[in-house]
């Protein structure tokens, strides 16, 4: 499969979860689910463009101007990996977590558009068909295994909000109740 039709498809998926999240409201427990298959499936598709597609285009393209555009790319996956990070912070789904959704998809969006109409015309510039569908095929390749090690280690736990005492604060409130218990039986 050419590398186009394969990041093509990876956009469509994501951007139909996006689409999906804009319309739960800001406490649905969906949300929560969507927003962890839009991390897994973002985080697989920007780690697969990042070690495969932009080094090959950012070679190609540093004699012009157009290693602005590969650089640009990489810029904006970097501001959407931050914003993945805010969600998984683990907290329930609120009115701050929809707002963290939204920007997401705002980024996103706008990243695939530019993305499609930029940088897929200048793989296309500099690549011949062969090699495109070459990087495909191994991009693929890639993909499959990331996805098969997510399943593997299975679902991440959720983080709480409650906090645990400090192993010290914990024995000095242990500590009190074995000495009660100490003096009730040594008056028996």
């Amino acid at each position: 499969m050419d590398v186009l039709t394969l990041l093509h498809k990876d956009h469509e998926t994501v951007g139909a979860l996006l689409d999906q999240a804009m319309k739960c409201e800001p406490d649905d427990d969906k949300l929560h689910d969507l927003a962890t298959q839009i991390e897994q499936a973002l985080t697989v598709h920007a780690a697969i463009e990042e070690k495969y597609f932009y080094p090959v285009l950012q070679k190609r393209a540093e004699e012009t101007e157009e290693t602005v555009d590969v650089f640009e790319a990489y810029t904006e996956h970097d501001l959407i990996k931050r914003l993945i990070a805010l969600l998984r912070s683990g907290r329930q789904p609120d009115e701050q977590f929809k707002a963290e959704v939204q920007v997401l998809s705002e980024n996103v969006k706008h990243h695939v558009k530019e993305e499609e109409s930029t940088i897929f015309s200048l793989a296309r510039d500099l690549m011949e068909i062969e090699e495109r569908e070459d990087l495909g095929a191994k991009m693929e390749r890639a993909k499959q295994r990331m996805l098969n090690a997510q399943e593997s280690s299975g679902p991440k736990p959720k983080k709480t909000t409650l906090k645990k005492a400090p192993a010290s604060k914990a024995r000095a409130r242990k500590a009190p109740a074995r000495k009660k218990a100490t003096r009730g039986t040594s008056r028996r």
